[in-house]
C-alpha cells in the first residue's frame, strides 16, 4: 500500500462552531461527535472520495487536559476555524518514521471504540515546516472512511504553501511521489489549501 492522504483536519477553538462553519462552506451534514480521551479532543468526521475525510477538531475542555501538548498544536489555536492540518496513511510506521524530519514527533497509539492506530505525535504539539509536513498514521483497524456516509464531497488537490518549497518538497519527497493532487507551492505564511467539489460546486477550503 502507498503513501495516501487519510484525511484533511479543519481546527477549531469550539466544537460546534467549526462543525456548522464546515457544514456551511461544504453544504454537507458531519457524522456524530467522536473524543480522544488520552489528548484532550473531540471531532466530527465527514467522507471525502476517493478514500479520505475531513475532520473538524477541537479542545475537549470538559475532559482532562493531558500533561503534554495536544496534537494538531490545538492548545495554542486562536481565531475562526480553518484548515491546519493534512494525514497521511502508512504501510510501515517505523519506517515512515525514519523517512522523515528528526524533529517530527514520537509513534504513539491510540484505541477509540473498534478502531486502533498508532501516530506520530510531536512532542511540541507543532509538526515540521510549521505544521506543512502532514502527521503520519498507520491503522490497526478498518479506516473511519470505511463507516462513513458518502457525502458527495470529493477532495481534488491540496496546496501547500511555505516559504522554503524546495526544502519542504524534498522532505515530502519519499511520502507524495504516487500524490498528483498535492502541489507545493513558494509563500510568505505557511498554510494549507484544498479543493473540493461539494453538491453545491467547487470550493477552496484554507
Amino acid at each position: 500500500m502507498p503513501y495516501r492522504i487519510d484525511h484533511l483536519v479543519v481546527s477549531a477553538a469550539d466544537l460546534q462552531q467549526g462543525k456548522e462553519w464546515a457544514e456551511g462552506l461544504l453544504d454537507v451534514e458531519f457524522g456524530p461527535r467522536g473524543v480522544h480521551p488520552d489528548m484532550g479532543t473531540q471531532n466530527h468526521l465527514v467522507a471525502m472520495r476517493p478514500d479520505a475525510y475531513l475532520e473538524v477538531i477541537a479542545p475537549d475542555h470538559d475532559a482532562l487536559r493531558p500533561d503534554y501538548p495536544r496534537w494538531f498544536d490545538l492548545d495554542n489555536f486562536g481565531g475562526p476555524p480553518r484548515l491546519t492540518h493534512w494525514v497521511v496513511s502508512c504501510p510501515d510506521l517505523e519506517e515512515a518514521w525514519e523517512l522523515a524530519p528528526a524533529n517530527v514527533g514520537r509513534i504513539l497509539s491510540f484505541r477509540r471504540g473498534d478502531y486502533a492506530w498508532r501516530m506520530i505525535v510531536p512532542e511540541t504539539g507543532v509538526l515540521p515546516f510549521d505544521d506543512c509536513f502532514p502527521a503520519l498514521i498507520e491503522w490497526h483497524s478498518p479506516r473511519p472512511v470505511r463507516a462513513l456516509p458518502d457525502a458527495g464531497l470529493l477532495m481534488r488537490r491540496l496546496k501547500i504553501s511555505h516559504p522554503e518549497p524546495d526544502a519542504l518538497r524534498a522532505a515530502l519527497s519519499p511520502f507524495v511521489a504516487a500524490m498528483e493532487h498535492v502541489r507545493i507551492v513558494q509563500s510568505d505564511t505557511p498554510g494549507l489549501t484544498a479543493e473540493i467539489s461539494t453538491p453545491s460546486g467547487e470550493i477552496w477550503i484554507a
